[in-house]
């Protein structure tokens, strides 16, 4: 598809005209904010960014890219790993303004808007006691979550964030708002529920709900590295028969300097094993005593807390401005050769932002046929999560290379699929991320945009 040279700024002066939101161009004064994203190595110059009020506007910004051959960039809450949300020389569509929620308590659902955050969604949803599974960090916008599969500390229970989508609004390729769900355009409503942004803009989400909370049990309980290897295999064999209701992840990082953690550990890389009990609490309670009481840990902080304080917990750890890297690894099992080569790795992080998470997924998401949506990963048991962070421009080689050789060290162990939101390389990895799926995604996208307009993802290419 051609591509014209960048247009005069003047042949913006419609668009801005047009459109009731902002239109900011290079030198406007919130023109660097809109361009910034999460990913503090993404550094990318749009000539203009449109902020769209509602989907009249996402409209005209879709035709408007169209008819002047301006590349496209979507951004919801600008958390994507690999810097899609913006991109150099075109036009970024901005849905910061759009971020409302709105929750049918009678019906458990919410209508969401595409710039709306977790923490924005679990604001108005934990006012009812409701929830849907929606990541583990509170910043996390929505839309990119939902699109590319979604899964947090309530999937184990209630599925993928995409299992509890009942439809979208989604302005396509040709500037059109149509409606999606199981009985309208059910094949793009196929394509949206782990497709990424493929087929166009969601401009509104609706969920379903579920009772959850608002108190819920969940706390870290740490571990010296050199204990790193009895505790994850312990870790692999208590989950192995576990209710739904329980979630409990391994994370390798560095010992934070909160109140909980004895001196002498601030600072030091440190296990931790975090579980998680939607349920009666005491249930949870004698449910985790087995964690709580293996091996000799250094601090343990399980305890009732409100689940949308959890939901923000790790927030200061994935804090904007850091630079990223992060890999993805699917497992059908976790095997002894598995954990040693994991942490080889985990315990040779190179930096202290960087961590390595070992997350049991399994549950409700497993019980999903592999076809019923875009997102194709029901065989994850396990999910590995290789997250490197840093500061300093000057460790990006050897940051970014610690992430990689973790990840090939890690593969011969995998299903070889991987979650498409933790792709930092902007192409190359589509077949892993959607796996047996991909040829019917091609054959929708030549359906809904057989231009590849919306090609600033991780892409499927119409022509294939």
């Amino acid at each position: 598809m051609a591509v014209r040279d960048p247009i005069d700024q003047r042949e913006y002066e419609p668009l801005a005209r047009d459109v009731h939101g902002e239109v900011l161009q290079p030198g406007d004064d919130d023109y660097d904010e809109a361009r910034s994203i999460w990913n503090g190595m993404i550094d990318r110059k749009p000539a203009a960014v449109v902020r769209p009020t509602g989907a009249a506007d996402v409209m005209t910004a879709v035709d408007f890219a169209r008819e002047h051959g301006l590349p496209l960039a979507v951004k919801g809450g600008g958390h994507n790993v690999a810097g899609n949300a913006v991109c150099d020389d075109g036009l970024v569509i901005d849905l910061c303004s759009m971020s409302s929620v709105r929750v049918d308590p009678d019906a458990q659902t919410a209508r969401v808007g595409p710039g709306a955050t977790m923490a924005d969604l679990d604001h108005e949803s934990q006012a009812f006691g409701l929830a849907t599974p929606a990541g583990f960090n509170s910043t996390t916008g929505i839309a990119g979550l939902t699109l590319g599969g979604g899964f947090g500390w309530l999937s184990r229970k209630y599925g993928m964030t995409v299992d509890n989508l009942r439809s979208v609004d989604v302005v396509t390729a040709d500037g059109e708002l149509v409606r999606a769900s199981e009985d309208e355009n059910p094949d793009l409503f196929w394509g949206v529920r782990g497709g990424g942004g493929n087929f166009g803009v969601v401009t509104s989400f609706e969920f379903d709900l579920h009772e959850v909370g608002p108190e819920i049990l969940a706390g870290l309980i740490l571990y010296p590295a050199e204990d790193a290897r009895a505790v994850v295999r312990h870790w692999r064999d208590f989950v192995a028969d576990i209710p739904d209701e329980l979630t409990v992840w391994i994370v390798v990082l560095t010992a934070p300097p909160f109140p909980f953690v004895p001196d002498a550990y601030h600072g030091s890389p440190v296990v931790a094993v975090a579980p998680f009990y939607a349920g009666e609490l005491a249930d949870g309670m004698a449910l985790i005593e087995p964690l709580r009481t293996f091996g000799d840990p250094v601090a343990d902080n399980v305890e009732p807390r409100p689940y949308a304080a959890w939901q923000q917990f790790f927030d200061p750890a994935y804090a904007p401005g850091a630079r990223n890297y992060w890999k993805s690894l699917n497992f059908t099992e976790f095997t002894d050769e598995t954990i040693d080569a994991s942490l080889e790795y985990a315990l040779a992080r190179p930096s202290p932002e960087t961590k390595f998470a070992m997350v049991h997924l399994g549950g409700a998401p497993s019980r999903v046929p592999t076809d019923a949506t875009a997102y194709p990963h029901r065989d994850a048991e396990f999910v590995v999560n290789i997250v490197a962070r840093w500061n300093d421009p000057e460790q990006d080689d050897d940051c970014i290379e610690w992430a990689r050789n973790s990840h090939d060290a890690l593969t011969e162990y995998s299903t070889d699929g991987t979650y498409v939101n933790f792709i930092s390389e902007r192409t190359g990895e589509e077949r892993f991320a959607y796996r047996e799926n991909y040829d019917r995604l091609v054959e929708l996208k030549r359906k809904y945009d057989p231009e590849n307009r919306f090609r600033l993802n991780q892409n499927v290419k119409p022509a294939e």
